[in-house]
C-alpha cells in the first residue's frame, strides 16, 4: 500500500457529517419506511438491534443489559437503519494509466470514492458491506456498523489491488442474490466491460435495491492523445488491434464515447438510478460533496 493517506482528517470530519440516503425504499428493501434521514428524533420505539463499537452509549437499553447482560441499542420509529452496499470494480482497466504515478490512476481515485462512502455509512450507523470484484476474485468487507470499524475499514480499502479482467453483469447477479438485505447499492466502474452492466442493475433492482453508479474515467480515455499508426492492447484481455488514428478516427471515437455515456446517463434517469460520470483529474470529494448531494443519494 502507497504511504499516502486516502484521505486527511480535515476531509473525514467534513464526510462524517454527512448521511447516505435512500430516496426510493422499495418493498421489503427496509425493515419500514424511512419516515425521516434524520435520526433519533422520534420518540416512539420500534426495535433493538445490537450494539455496535462507536454507536451512541445514550441509547442503549440498560434494563436490556442488566437482566441479559448484552448491550443493545434502541431504534426509534424513524431510524430503521439503513443497509449500504458499495461494489468496486477491482479489474485491471482501472489501474490505468499505468505509467503514471498511483495518485493519478483510477483505481486510486476510486479506492478514495469507496472509503469515502464507507466513512459516511459507518458514522451514521448504517449496515456497511463493501466488495471489490474482478474475475482474479473477490475480496469483502463487513457487514459493519458504527465509527469503530473506520480503522478495519481503511487497511482494507488501502490493501486493495486491480487486476484481471471483470464481467460485471455476473458480478453484480452474484450480488443480488447473496449480498444480504437489499438497501443502497453504489457501483463504482468506468463500465468498461464486454458484456455490459445492465443485467447485472436489473438483477440489483428487482431484488429491492437502489442502484447508484459512478463511473470513473481517465482524462486520456475521454480525449485520448494519440495519433498515427498504432498497436492497442486491451490490458484486461491482452488481445491487440493495429490502427491508425487520423483525424476524423479521433473524431469519431471522441463522438462515440459521449453518446456512450449520454446512453447510460438517459437509461438510468428512466429507471431511477443515480448516475455520475467522472474524469480523474477533478477532485474527488467532489463528487461525493456536490454531484451525489445533486442527485439527492447523500445529505
Amino acid at each position: 500500500m502507497p504511504d499516502e493517506r486516502l484521505f486527511d482528517e480535515t476531509t473525514r470530519r467534513k464526510l462524517e457529517q454527512l448521511m447516505l440516503v435512500a430516496t426510493r425504499v422499495r418493498a421489503g428493501a427496509m425493515k419500514g419506511e424511512r419516515r425521516s434521514v434524520k435520526r433519533g428524533t422520534s420518540i416512539e420505539f420500534a426495535d433493538y438491534r445490537n450494539y455496535a463499537r462507536g454507536d451512541d452509549l445514550r441509547r442503549l437499553d440498560w434494563n436490556i443489559y442488566g437482566r441479559l447482560d448484552r448491550p443493545f441499542i434502541k431504534l426509534l420509529e424513524d431510524e430503521e437503519d439503513l443497509a449500504v452496499h458499495l461494489i468496486l470494480d477491482a479489474s485491471a482497466s482501472m489501474d490505468w494509466p499505468p505509467d503514471a504515478d498511483h495518485n493519478q490512476r483510477k483505481f486510486w481515485y476510486a479506492r478514495r470514492l469507496f472509503a469515502g462512502l464507507a466513512a459516511i455509512s459507518l458514522a451514521s450507523s448504517d449496515r456497511l458491506a463493501m466488495l471489490a470484484t474482478s474475475l482474479d476474485g473477490a475480496q469483502p468487507f463487513g457487514p459493519a456498523r458504527g465509527r469503530g470499524h473506520s480503522l478495519g475499514m481503511l487497511r482494507y480499502v488501502g490493501g486493495l489491488a486491480a487486476g484481471g479482467a471483470t464481467d460485471l453483469n455476473a458480478a453484480l447477479k452474484r450480488y443480488a442474490l447473496r449480498g444480504g438485505r437489499p438497501g443502497l447499492c453504489f457501483v463504482i466502474s468506468d463500465l468498461f466491460t464486454p458484456g455490459g452492466f445492465r443485467d447485472g442493475v436489473n438483477a440489483l433492482l428487482s431484488r429491492g435495491y437502489e442502484v447508484a453508479i459512478i463511473q470513473v474515467l481517465s482524462p486520456d480515455e475521454v480525449d485520448p492523445p494519440l495519433g498515427g499508426d498504432l498497436r492497442l492492447v486491451d490490458v484486461e484481455t491482452g488481445q491487440a488491434q493495429e490502427v491508425t488514428i487520423d483525424g476524423g478516427l479521433r473524431e469519431l471515437y471522441l463522438k462515440r464515447l459521449a453518446a456512450w455515456r449520454d446512453d447510460i446517463r438517459a437509461d438510468c434517469l428512466r429507471r431511477g438510478i443515480h448516475f455520475v460520470s467522472v474524469t480523474t483529474d477533478a477532485p474527488w470529494e467532489q463528487v461525493i460533496l456536490f454531484h451525489l448531494r445533486r442527485l439527492g443519494a447523500v445529505k
